[in-house]
């Protein structure tokens, strides 16, 4: 009898209870948004109250990209965890070389690097943390294709070895919401913090955006985090062609916030960011 009931109360668990795949859900009508925008691409919102994915573009979400500087997410736990900065607030001084964006020619530490999406800071970083302790922190943690070739400095930018999908960009961002990755706690605390790009009464918002521009080629862009309201979390991942290049920037959070609106989870679109 007990056998029979136990059964039966298996059968009526949500199969993401056992460490089951999400399910997929497909929204085809997702691509009026990209038409308005002028871009082709592809969104994933995980739901994870629902253990569902919502996908415009499944194939485009599961294909390996550079992650540009959505890697520096990644970088800044390297960094705390192996001391190539002491703590988010510690400040590098500039080198005195101008740079095209007027916010990266001044002093930074790794908070402000990631706002300001500062590449010259984070280049430093993974110098001092190596090449060795880079690699072996990508292989524990599993982030994308772990490949760093191209060099230390720049195996996540153009002309770098290092690819990722929008599939493995949510299942990264999973684990840092929860804790989950192999970084310390505090490493991992640190970083959900510097993420925040917008607190509000009723919401957080964690993203980090990335914009890669390939010599000769066209600019591509990524928006990638996480958002927090009522109890519940949608983790996204989008990136997009760029036809009209930097002008295209601002329409990454864009989209997103209008994909994240048209699930119910943002009452309407925040405002708009522009960083690299």
């Amino acid at each position: 009898m007990f056998v029979r009931v136990f059964a039966s109360f298996l059968i009526l668990l949500p199969l993401r209870a056992f460490g089951a795949e999400p399910a997929w859900q497909e929204h085809p009508e997702w691509k009026t948004e990209f038409e308005e925008n002028g871009v082709g691409g592809t969104a994933l919102i995980y739901d994870e109250q629902a253990g569902t994915y919502h996908v415009f573009d499944r194939q485009r979400a599961q294909t390996a990209f550079i992650p540009a500087s959505t890697f520096k997410v990644f970088n800044a736990l390297v960094a705390l965890e192996t001391g190539a900065v002491a703590d988010e607030y510690e400040v590098m001084r500039w080198d005195g070389v101008k740079r095209e964006f007027p916010g990266w020619n001044r002093d930074h530490s790794l908070a402000s690097g990631m706002k300001f999406s500062v590449v010259w800071f984070y280049q430093e970083v993974a110098r001092r943390a190596g090449a060795q302790r880079m690699q072996a922190w990508l292989d524990k943690a599993g982030y994308g294709n772990r490949n760093i070739g191209g060099g230390i400095d720049a195996f996540w930018l153009d002309g770098g070895q290092l690819r990722i999908s929008a599939v493995q960009q949510i299942d990264f961002l999973r684990r840092l919401a929860r804790g989950e990755l192999p970084f310390s706690a505090r490493a991992q605390e640190a970083v959900r913090r510097i993420t925040i790009v917008d607190s509000a009464p009723d919401h957080i918002e964690h993203g980090k955006t990335g914009l890669s521009h390939p010599r000769g080629g066209n600019y591509f862009g990524w928006y990638v985090g996480w958002l927090e309201r009522d109890g519940r979390r949608w983790f996204f991942a989008l990136n997009i062609d760029m036809p009209k290049g930097i002008d295209d920037a601002p329409k990454r959070q864009q989209l997103a916030h209008a994909l994240l609106a048209r699930m119910s989870a943002l009452p309407a679109p925040a405002k708009k960011m522009t960083t690299l």
